[in-house]
């Protein structure tokens, strides 16, 4: 069986960078909010998850 999880996008409102990260959606129904480095600000800052 192919597994169930799909590529999101995670991005940063400020900078508007961006992360590629895979959910699976069987087990996660809202949307990811994860602590990326931003190398545009030097540090670590939230990424949201966004459409494509």
């Amino acid at each position: 069986m192919a597994k169930q999880t799909q590529l999101i996008v995670l991005k940063n409102k400020s900078t508007g960078e961006t992360y590629w990260s895979r959910k699976n959606k069987k087990t996660v129904e809202k949307k990811i909010e994860l602590k990326k480095y931003s190398a545009k600000l030097r540090k670590h800052v939230v990424f949201k998850e966004t459409k494509k």
